[in-house]
């Protein structure tokens, strides 16, 4: 399975203790991982860690008498990782895209550009710009994690709110400099005074 040449590992040093360990950490990597560096940090010899592997990959894919699993492990980019199968990449595919077309209303639109634009800023002030209460948008921008809590204000005490790391992973932006400038969206000084 493997293209490079490890120790010889003795046939009874497959513990279960050490599978165990091995689906433990393999659970939370997202990315291939070697399983050079999967040896180090459980103090195996490497050898036997990639015969851990691939004792763990036979028994996902069933062939060690139990059912094959909805989810496998790959040896893929110089590191092994699990994926989940491609016998349900239908499910998982329609699963990953029900979550992603949850779309915010009109009102978490608006609160969310007043959060991006004047952060760190309190719900009175937003609701202050926008003209309605905002107390249930916030609630639900910031349970999806668009938004999180900055600290309270120095002055009134009210909690501040600012986009998190998330949000400018979603809107594809590096830092909020990248945000586009407001001033080409503005009406002209000229038609403000038009404005009663």
């Amino acid at each position: 399975m493997t293209d490079v040449q490890y120790e010889p590992v003795p046939d009874d040093a497959l513990p279960e203790t050490h599978l165990a360990a091995l689906e433990a950490v393999l659970m939370v990597v997202d990315e291939p991982v070697p399983a050079a560096q999967l040896a180090s940090n459980l103090g195996l010899p490497t050898g036997q860690v990639v015969e851990l592997l691939e004792e763990l990959a036979a028994e996902y894919r069933g062939e060690r008498g139990t059912r094959a699993r909805g989810f496998e492990l790959r040896q893929v980019g110089g590191g092994w990782r699990v994926y989940s199968s491609p016998a349900h990449a239908d499910v998982v595919g329609r699963f990953v895209l029900d979550g992603q077309t949850a779309r915010l209303t009109q009102a978490s639109l608006e609160t969310l550009a007043v959060i991006a634009y004047r952060q760190p800023v309190s719900r009175g002030r937003i609701a202050a710009i926008r003209g309605v209460n905002v107390d249930g948008v916030v609630r639900t921008l910031v349970a999806r994690g668009l938004v999180e809590e900055a600290g309270h204000d120095p002055e009134g005490g009210a909690m501040l709110y600012r986009t998190s790391s998330y949000f400018l992973e979603r809107m594809g932006l590096d830092a909020l400099e990248d945000l586009p400038p407001l001033a080409p969206y503005l009406p002209e000084v000229d038609a403000l005074d038009d404005v009663d």
